[in-house]
């Protein structure tokens, strides 16, 4: 398809945590650099994550309902767009295109019929923004045996394509996710595991608190060994990669299994599910002597985290995007804003390696506002 006549591309995530919609406004230079331009961010409606946390867990759910989160979600998408597009004083013709990536409500990557499912209804975006969207980027990656994610590894890969050390993106958002990139070495990529998701489910249990801020209830306790070696001796984290997972599999119905043979405060409970999160990270990363580790999403926030990070991978320098000019917050959106040019530039979006899939390919389906 012709090559677009605009250069800013909009990036919008709504990720396993359930909390924000970010919508970040974004320029890709000829020189490879990534100049963000303007962001919004609003809360995702409650009873939107009430539904989609029951879908998640595979509760029954009337067809009707699923059509009216798909549209519903589309609206969302849209105004949050619309506002940047308005407080930015940017025009739709002034946007290349949008990168959606929908909110996922069920993940099943293997199995007779591997299927992922991601609601937000892209020709809705398209009409009520009047641009170019991309969206549906996971599916086309499962039709050639893939995954579908994490997807994100390509983008970092080429953000740090110029790594003369070992360097780590660790996304912590529900799920935390790893990318690896070493000179002279392939990328790899994967889910670790639970990022925030359990934490913040926990939390939410006990103190009707939607997070647990910079870690402190965790900070308050010690994680109970036992506890967290149970964890840790699922099978998802011994798995070879390539592998994906989502709030499907980890969730408190799972934790509450492990907890049965084990009677421990709701603190010691979240300080163990706080270093699960560490843990299964730097397990990931653990393998190369030392590098850097660069951490993006909410998880950057908490710093009982980032110390757990830095006392796991004591070789490794950590910190957060924001060192090389990407806010952490909008490290996600801007990988779908990348993913969005790929598409339009009829370029690969995936990492056969990362992902699984038999080939790599143009990501997504475009929806034209007219």
């Amino acid at each position: 398809m012709p090559q677009p006549a605009a250069d800013i591309y909009i990036g919008v995530m709504s990720g396993t945590s359930l909390d924000n919609i970010d919508v970040v406004a974004v320029r890709f230079t000829q020189a490879g650099h990534v100049e963000p331009i303007a962001r919004h961010s609003e809360a995702m409606p409650q009873d939107i994550k009430a539904t989609v946390i029951s879908l998640s867990r595979g509760h029954p759910v009337a067809i009707t309902a699923i059509g009216q989160l798909d549209r519903r979600l589309g609206e969302c998408y849209a105004n949050a767009i619309n506002t940047l597009l308005e407080s930015a004083s940017l025009r739709p013709k002034h946007v290349a295109a949008i990168g959606c990536h929908g909110q996922t409500v069920y993940h099943q990557p293997s199995g007779d019929y591997p299927f992922t499912m991601q609601l937000g209804d892209a020709n809705v975006i398209a009409a009520r923004t009047g641009i170019t969207t991309v969206a549906d980027f996971r599916r086309k990656d499962m039709a050639f045996g893939g995954q579908g994610a994490p997807l994100v590894p390509a983008f970092h890969n080429d953000l740090f394509s110029d790594a003369k050390q070992p360097t780590a993106v660790v996304n912590i958002g529900g799920i935390a996710n790893v990318s690896m990139i070493c000179p002279d070495q392939p990328l790899y990529g994967y889910d670790t595991g639970p990022g925030n998701m359990l934490m913040d489910a926990w939390i939410q249990r006990h103190k009707h608190q939607a997070y647990d801020k910079d870690g402190a209830w965790a900070a308050s306790c010690s994680a109970y060994q036992p506890l967290l070696q149970r964890l840790l001796s699922d099978p998802y984290f011994s798995r070879p990669a390539p592998k994906s997972t989502g709030r499907e599999y980890f969730n408190l119905d799972w934790l509450d299994r492990h907890l049965l043979a084990f009677s421990l405060s709701p603190s010691q409970v979240q300080a163990t599910l706080l270093e699960l999160t560490a843990q299964s990270i730097a397990m990931a990363i653990q393998p190369h002597e030392q590098g850097r580790v660069f951490i993006c999403g909410g998880g950057a926030h908490n710093q009982t985290l980032m110390a757990a990070l830095q006392a796991a991978l004591p070789q490794w320098h950590i910190a957060r995007s924001d060192d090389v000019g990407i806010s952490c917050d909008d490290m996600e959106a801007i990988a779908f804003a990348w993913l969005a040019r790929q598409t339009l530039y009829n370029q690969p979006g995936n990492v056969p390696a990362v992902t699984g899939a038999s080939q790599a390919c143009c990501l997504g389906a475009i929806y034209l506002p007219f």
